[in-house]
């Protein structure tokens, strides 16, 4: 990348352009959807400045609660699901959001109902704020059929049926990653315009990738497939050089090194997670929309992750995810596997 030629670049591909320009593609759209990643984006500007400003402001210390995951919340985590739970009710385009902070799901007043439903994990990674390591806010969007009366059905969906997901990574930038269906690209937020610029179109994830991602220290509860691909990618036995290990232990970073540079993600389900530990509706969906998007795959074990089927808002799930050649790998170790 040219950082001179680009610092003097004066025709600027902003978030806002871009979704106008997808909008305009669609001759029958409204702009309801316009209108809704323009209140995402402003939550995650919003965010981004509070978790710059964490040290300085004394955010950091826990707010006294324990979220439903049983994780203690921090101070910007409750901060976090307020900005954006009030930013999606007054965008005046959602009817149902579903927060990893939050037990139950919300279901906005008639008087401001709109014909999306959103699930989200406002601040993913929290625990890391203490040490400067990146965490994002991971998002879903699924449109409603019957806005009058939505109820839980209208978000228990299979994640192939979102019409978008993204996520935003609050690190030494501010990056937000999207896909509405046709695609992925990636913007980064200039401090000096206040605006998410497109820094990374049309992000396609390598066919195969020579790093894999994991917290090893599970190792001695995990399934067999997932030890034979541990140690296949440690001590290969065809010749070829071994994976490097990088686990940084926050979804949103270590999806988005997965996505630009290729590799597999795993966080497989164990004796003491038998569920597996990420969420399916606000992480599991969203990343795998994602990645699918970017020509990667996602699976469970047993499936293609986006046509799980969720049967409550905050259900688990087992996931690997990343390079194509990568997840075809394991899937064929698991289905060895069950012909045993």
């Amino acid at each position: 990348m040219d950082h001179a030629a680009d610092a003097l670049r004066t025709d600027l591909m902003t978030i806002t352009r871009f979704v106008l320009n997808e909008q305009s593609r669609h001759p029958e759209s409204r702009g309801d959807f316009s209108i809704l990643l323009s209140h995402i984006v402003l939550g995650c500007k919003f965010v981004c400045s509070a978790v710059n400003k964490a040290g300085l402001a004394k955010l950091i210390g826990l707010a006294g609660e324990t979220n439903v995951q049983g994780e203690e919340q921090k101070k910007l985590d409750v901060l976090s699901n307020e900005v954006f739970v009030k930013a999606l009710i007054s965008s005046g385009r959602t009817c149902i959001l579903v927060s990893e902070e939050d037990e139950e799901a919300t279901f906005v007043e008639a008087s401001k109902r709109g014909r999306y439903a959103v699930v989200f994990d406002p601040l993913d990674g929290s625990s890391n704020i203490d040490c400067g390591v990146s965490i994002g806010t991971i998002f879903g969007i699924y449109m409603v059929k019957h806005t009058n009366e939505p109820t839980l059905d209208d978000v228990l969906q299979p994640g192939k049926n979102m019409v978008a997901a993204g996520y935003c990574m609050y690190g030494s930038s501010c990056t937000l990653v999207l896909s509405t269906g046709t695609g992925v690209n990636g913007f980064t937020l200039d401090p000096s315009l206040g605006e998410f610029i497109l820094t990374h179109p049309d992000i396609k994830i390598p066919k195969k990738g020579k790093i894999y991602s994991v917290n090893e220290g599970n190792a001695k509860n995990w399934d067999g497939p997932t030890t034979q691909f541990v140690e296949k990618c440690k001590f290969p036995k065809d010749g070829s050089s071994s994976k490097s290990l990088r686990y940084i232990g926050s979804m949103v970073a270590d999806v988005h090194r997965t996505l630009l540079y290729g590799g597999v993600f795993l966080y497989p389900a164990d004796r003491k997670s038998p569920s597996g530990k990420l969420r399916v509706l606000y992480e599991v969906f969203p990343m795998s929309f994602l990645m699918e998007q970017a020509g990667g795959q996602a699976f469970t074990g047993k499936q293609r992750a986006l046509d799980l089927i969720p049967k409550k808002i905050h259900e688990r799930s087992p996931i690997f995810l990343g390079s194509h050649d990568d997840v075809e790998e394991l899937k064929a170790l698991y289905a060895a596997e069950d012909k045993e």
